[in-house]
């Protein structure tokens, strides 16, 4: 499983939402416990919706909080039937744009360059308040540090934010920024632990625990170590005009969803239990990792804010990193053309409807 893939799908997204675009007409549209909130309190008459939620990839633990909810029933009790739309290779900022879906799972960057690109969609909660991704070098390779990846070979997935990104962390540590690359999408990891290229990227609740389960010691860069800005590495994307017309909806959806993330938060053995029940036959291939990585996440903080909040977003991260996108331009609109006027990031997310 590759989340990175699909995270750094850039010129795909772009691609496919442009598209979506001009064939749809889309046009734009003017924490308490979980004692607390409406789906715990459910009425018997709220009228049952549908809401169409688009995978990104296989089910993994960056959804687990959707699966616990349906497991326990919140959506059921909140009026809300969730059907799953399982990840074919198409984006779900795609499906969102083309009304294929009313909520999808994006990344901040996915959902920057998405809207750059003329869709109408919004972030409606973070599910995960920060970076998982770490660069990657083998423990023995004898690179410490950063700087030392100049001169060496990147083994990436041929998307373009992936050598700004490892540039500015490199010249942070005080180096040049100059490597070798060489695309090799997932086989990248593999490509690693051969010592056929020097360093990657892994998404480190996921990748970095494999590589650990198989006994393959890695040395890791968190790229906040090196004044890189954080930023949310999953989020829960709407379509705004959705939004807008089935706003109660929305906020019971919402409301079930945040109750389903704050169990996965404090109790992550027994949500990667609901994850695997949800999923029969899916993590067959090795039904260990599924609960590593969920007491990963739920011990490093990742699903709650610094305030112990699950879903709540702030501006200051939006601007950021896709404040840092937009400085290396790689945000282009509807016509392919490099933005030359720099987005309202408070148009991206909102906090209206969480609990």
């Amino acid at each position: 499983m590759n989340r990175l893939h699909r995270l750094l799908a850039i010129a795909s997204v772009v691609a496919l939402v442009a598209t979506a675009c001009g064939t749809t007409q889309v046009s734009p549209s003017p924490r308490p416990t979980p004692a607390q909130t409406p789906s715990s309190s459910p009425s018997p008459f709220v009228p049952s919706k549908t809401v169409r939620l688009a995978l990104d990839w296989t089910p993994n633990t960056n959804h687990t909080g959707f699966f616990v909810a349906r497991h326990e029933g919140w959506y059921a009790d909140a009026g809300i039937e969730l059907k799953v739309l399982p990840y074919t290779g198409t984006t779900p900022e795609a499906l969102l744009v083309a009304g294929q879906s009313e909520c999808g799972i994006s990344f901040q960057d996915s959902m920057t360059f998405a809207v750059a690109a003329g869709a109408n969609i919004k972030s409606v909660m973070a599910i995960l308040q920060r970076t998982a991704q770490e660069i990657a070098v083998l423990a023995d390779s004898g690179i410490t540090r950063p700087r030392e990846l100049d001169g060496k070979v990147y083994g990436g997935f041929g998307y373009p934010n992936e050598t700004p990104t490892l540039q500015a962390v490199i010249r942070a540590d005080g180096g040049a920024g100059r490597f070798g690359r060489v695309v090799l999408d997932i086989a990248a990891y593999e490509a690693l632990y051969a010592k056929r290229v020097d360093f990657t990227i892994v998404f480190t609740a996921w990748e970095g625990i494999e590589a650990r389960q198989r006994g393959i010691d890695l040395r890791l860069f968190a790229f906040t170590d090196y004044g890189f800005p954080d930023f949310y590495q999953v989020v829960l994307a709407c379509d705004a005009d959705w939004l807008a017309r089935e706003a109660e909806v929305a906020r019971r959806f919402v409301a079930a969803t945040v109750r389903g993330f704050e169990l996965a938060a404090s109790n992550p053995d027994l949500a990667s239990s609901m994850l695997l029940d949800e999923n029969p036959g899916v993590f067959d291939a090795n039904p260990n990792l599924p609960l590593a990585s969920a007491r990963f996440l739920a011990e490093g903080g990742y699903y709650v804010d610094n305030e112990g909040r699950v879903g709540r977003q702030t501006l200051e991260k939006w601007k950021g990193y896709s404040g840092f996108l937009y400085d290396q331009r790689l945000l282009y609109d509807a016509d392919g053309e490099t933005l030359t006027t720099r987005p309202d990031w408070a148009t991206l997310f909102t906090n209206d409807f969480l609990p």
